[in-house]
């Protein structure tokens, strides 16, 4: 892969270059505010690009405004959101900024909450392949965010936790792992998802999680 590192403290920075170039990936930039992160990126055009939230020079939400014009102005290049902070505000901006409204090449993974080096360069390439890396905390505070909505206050306790593990990329066979129940019950418990928020039924996990993402957005 080939990808551009925005962080503001210089040791993550130069951390993350490190680790990734001792597993063969091309750092093509690893910069420290969002103006040089949008530069590098439309200068290098790269597979994927890690960036947190809070960079100079206000420190609040700069980076995750940036991963929004990158989604936007470069959907070939995958966004992984690598923060302590979740920002909801923008967070489901981010997961619908890509032409089109899709949430493919996306990822937000909280720091504290990556158990090694061997799950960042998964989910990263996950993201940088097309596909959703996001942790559960962000999924649960989305949920959270949009609950007011009729078609989330229909959800069953179970169903909401079926919703989480999709919106998290989860195929039908790993939700029925993680909840202890069959894959049929899965299935079942999808169609009602999907009948009660009004989003079309699909076998295709990369789309239903695209209709989840979707509908967290509004």
């Amino acid at each position: 892969m080939r990808i551009v590192i925005a962080e503001d403290s210089a040791v993550v920075r130069a951390g993350l270059a490190e680790i990734l170039a001792d597993r063969g990936h091309e750092v093509a930039a690893a910069v420290g505010n969002a103006g040089d992160l949008l530069a590098a990126v439309a200068e290098h055009q790269p597979d994927a690009a890690v960036v947190d939230v809070r960079m100079p020079p206000g420190y609040t939400d700069e980076g995750l405004r940036a991963a929004i014009a990158i989604r936007r102005h470069h959907p070939a290049t995958g966004v992984l959101v690598f923060s302590q902070y979740i920002e909801t505000r923008y967070a489901a901006d981010l997961l619908g900024a890509a032409p089109g409204g899709g949430a493919a090449g996306v990822g937000y993974l909280l720091k504290d909450r990556v158990a090694d080096v061997g799950e960042f360069i998964e989910a990263l390439s996950r993201v940088a392949a097309g596909g959703t890396a996001l942790d559960p905390e962000v999924v649960t505070q989305l949920l959270g965010a949009s609950r007011r909505t009729d078609g989330l206050g229909s959800l069953t306790a179970r169903e909401r936790d079926v919703l989480a593990l999709m919106a998290e990329g989860r195929s039908n066979s790993a939700i029925a792992g993680i909840l202890v129940i069959s894959e049929r019950a899965v299935e079942k418990h999808v169609s009602n998802i999907f009948s009660k928020l009004g989003l079309a039924p699909s076998d295709a996990d990369h789309r239903r999680v695209l209709a989840v993402l979707r509908y967290l957005e509004t």
